[in-house]
């Protein structure tokens, strides 16, 4: 197996790396930029509405949510336009940039605006920023790609864009704490929030990304425009055998992903419940980033070798326990422990699951195709954020227990649906086997 690292790859990688840093930033200075006194928030925030006869208070809460699932669905109900069109026009690069310039606008615009309505736009401008870039990076990781190196493609590129987005909440809530920065050393009277210094810092990551590309990608030649000339998703095989395997994956990949976003969301009941402080929940919360950190490259190399269905299938299978374990455990440790099992689950499914749909992508297709994976796992993540915090209220482990739920019918799918594609060699059997 040829293990070299294509040098556009890793700069794919790379640029998505810092994209994601900048963009995780803003998953927790938003929350506390909105909470603050800085932002002018509606005049019905406080107020209490009937539903029924169930009374329901309008909080800034709920406002922060809208905000944090706004950029989710904007995201992942774009990647299938995206990715087709990118398809269409074979202009990878071009669609790049645009996504990174919406990107980089919107998180400027949180430094000059500051009223609610505006913040909502700005992070809507940014999903569908967002929308420009994610499917056109995978399609172009794909086109990089061959059959025997595609896995581990892909589980470098997602080990980069991990880090980013795991080290981005870490350095974030430091750069909002250590400010106001003074500017006077370097002779500007000038003082800046730590809000708008971690806002400026998501400006300067994009534009980062922005020049990375700009300077170091290509468009292949085999992105020459053939893909399809709608919309529509294919949900069968086309011999009528079944589920398209792509299709099985996409649905998989939505509850794979919900089972990982409700833990966010329950930060002061899992914190109360377990007798923590912020410092043993941000262990936990990092321990699922970690472990894809270190095992999305490896699993990937070896779905390349032994083929991609056993890792998608044990995967769910490690799953299972991993998610259901949260909704029980009353130790910190033990909560790391399931948290880092859970996270080397979501690694065995999710390069796998990427580099199987780019092995069955038809030339041209990639967008639109490995679209189905990427608009899957922003939508579970936008899905579990919003049905965590409604679930919980039924009592702490229903969120767990529905996401395990969930998670068998996902391994059903796959094992029902997917299989091995052709593109991968499976190792020569032994003799006498």
């Amino acid at each position: 197996m040829e293990s070299n690292i294509d040098s556009r790859i890793l700069a794919l990688a790379i640029a998505r790396m810092v994209d994601a840093l900048a963009n995780s930033f803003l998953v927790v200075v938003l929350p506390l930029y909105i909470g603050s006194q800085l932002v002018s928030l509606p005049a019905f925030v406080g107020t209490t509405v009937q539903i029924g006869s169930i009374p329901f208070t309008l909080t800034a809460e709920l406002l922060i949510g809208i905000v944090l699932s706004l950029f989710g669905f904007l995201n992942s109900f774009g990647q299938p336009f995206t990715g087709l069109l990118s398809d269409q026009t074979g202009k990878r690069k071009l669609f790049l940039l645009v996504g990174l310039a919406l990107v980089a606008v919107g998180s400027a615009g949180y430094i000059f605006f500051t009223d609610y309505l505006s913040i909502i736009f700005m992070r809507a401008l940014q999903g569908i920023g967002a929308a420009f870039t994610i499917p056109v990076t995978v399609a172009l990781v794909n086109e990089l790609s061959a059959a025997d190196n595609r896995g581990g493609n892909f589980g470098l590129f997602n080990t980069f864009r991990l880090l980013g987005f795991g080290m981005g909440p870490l350095i974030a809530g430091g750069v909002v704490a250590a400010g106001p920065y003074s500017m006077s050393s370097i002779g500007i009277s000038l003082e800046i929030s730590g809000f708008d210094a971690a806002f400026i810092i998501a400006v300067a990551g994009a534009l980062l990304s922005f020049m990375l590309i700009a300077a170091l990608i290509t468009d292949p030649e085999q992105a020459d425009g053939q893909a399809a000339e709608d919309i529509s998703i294919r949900v069968r095989n086309a011999d009528g055998s079944g589920l398209d395997p792509v299709f099985a994956l996409g649905v998989a990949t939505v509850v794979m992903a919900l089972g990982l976003a409700i833990y966010a969301p329950l930060a002061n009941s899992i914190n109360a419940r377990l007798d923590q402080g912020t410092f043993l929940f941000s262990l936990q919360f990092g321990a699922t980033v970690l472990a894809n950190v270190l095992f999305q490259l490896p699993l990937g190399r070896l779905s390349d070798t032994y083929g991609r269905r056993p890792f998608l299938v044990w995967g769910f299978v490690l799953l299972i326990p991993a998610t259901l374990a949260q909704g029980f455990l009353t130790s910190s440790i033990l909560m790391i422990v399931a948290r880092f099992i859970q996270g080397i689950a979501v690694a065995a499914v999710f390069a796998p699951s990427l580099a199987l749909a780019g092995d069955v992508a038809g030339e041209g297709e990639s967008g639109s195709t490995l679209s189905l994976l990427t608009t899957g796992f922003g939508f579970g993540i936008a899905l579990g954020a919003l049905s965590s915090g409604i679930l919980v209220g039924f009592g702490f482990a229903t969120p767990f227990i529905v996401a395990t739920v969930l998670s068998i019918g996902g391994l059903v799918l796959v094992y029902t649906q997917v299989g091995e594609p052709p593109t991968v060699e499976q190792p020569a059997p032994t003799p006498g086997d």
